[in-house]
């Protein structure tokens, strides 16, 4: 009987808390409707003060407490730089930190200095008009953990579907509800300086690791531009590589059948004069002045015609004459080599 008695009272044990654990859970917001929506952002031209953080975003939870321990009637802030999907955890880049001010007002200059005391810098975020928010209950400190599990995949696939450019993704953490925002314009002004220097970095890291990559293969290392989130891929680079070989393959065809052509005009020229000649072959350059000598013959013969200080006959009929004199000249020219 007492065996009995013993396993009901663990049953109902059991039972109580498993209970308690779903009313938390329900309380902390496990089951909250996630709205996600395009509008204008929960926060305007705030001034923060931060510390930029590298490394896994779970370990965030350190730095919120030293910022809250600091300024704890203060609403809390995290701003999210990478995706861990697409940069490994220990590399991503964060802030965490504290809303000192917003809109017009001015930071309480004692508070500022005890920030800055402990480690802290000062950060102006702009006013954007728009941005991808929600909102999630923050009722209890689970909420903190239950909170990115439910929300970030909803704003992922919110931006996906629409196709948006939405970074990064801001956390403000008031005392009932945790707001979250992914501004659609003006998203660089929100890189605190430190997070700009590490975008500088990567870029000059990026390339150079182009520049080698050319290197290699004898191409210009200047040929591609790549932009601020990332490198060129290098299957692009070697088809970009590819088609501008290819490219300069094909211009270069017209200039060898031009060449070729002109080539065929002088052997035609060649073959018509000997066919026409009777002259041996001799050296090009005993040809050339006897050239020069039958011009300057022919020249004379025509100043004698029109006189040494007439000019030649200008317009179309001058055209005419000049092209007879030009077939007088040839005849002469002929004359003279027989």
């Amino acid at each position: 009987m007492s065996d009995l008695f013993l396993l009901l009272l663990i049953i109902v044990l059991l039972l109580c808390l498993v209970v308690t654990v779903g009313g938390l859970l329900l309380y902390s917001g496990v089951l909250s409707d996630i709205v996600i929506k395009t509008g204008p952002p929960p926060i305007r031209n705030v001034t923060i003060a931060y510390k930029f953080k590298e490394g896994p975003y779970k370990d965030c939870g350190a730095a919120y407490t030293e910022s809250c321990s600091i300024g704890p009637k203060l609403n809390a802030i995290g701003v999210f730089y990478d995706d861990p999907k697409q940069r490994p955890p220990e590399k991503c880049r964060y802030v965490v930190g504290s809303i000192l001010c917003e809109g017009e007002e001015k930071p309480n200059e004692d508070l500022q200095k005890l920030y800055e005391k402990f480690g802290f810098n000062v950060f102006s975020m702009p006013d954007v008009s728009h941005a991808v928010t929600t909102s999630f209950p923050c009722t209890t400190p689970l909420s903190h953990v239950l909170g990115p599990y439910r929300v970030y995949p909803r704003i992922a696939s919110y931006i996906e579907e629409r196709k948006l450019c939405a970074f990064p993704t801001i956390e403000i953490y008031s005392s009932d509800v945790i707001n979250y925002m992914v501004p659609l314009s003006r998203q660089t002004d929100f890189f605190v300086p430190e997070m700009k220097e590490e975008v500088r970095t990567d870029v000059k890291e990026e390339d150079s690791d182009d520049d080698r990559g050319t290197d290699i293969t004898g191409a210009d290392s200047h040929s591609d531009v790549s932009s601020v989130s990332g490198g060129v891929p290098w299957d692009s680079r070697e088809t970009s590589l590819a088609v501008s070989t290819a490219a300069s393959m094909a211009s270069s065809l017209p200039l060898r059948d031009v060449l070729d052509a002109s080539e065929d005009l002088k052997y035609r020229d060649h073959s018509d004069r000997g066919s026409n000649d009777s002259v041996g072959s001799g050296s090009s350059f005993e040809e050339l002045d006897m050239d020069q000598e039958e011009l300057g013959g022919g020249e004379e013969r025509v100043k004698k015609e029109y006189g040494e200080e007439e000019d030649y006959p200008e317009g179309e009929g001058g055209a005419r004459e000049g092209a007879e004199l030009a077939a007088e000249k040839k005849e002469h020219l002929g004359e003279g080599e027989e």
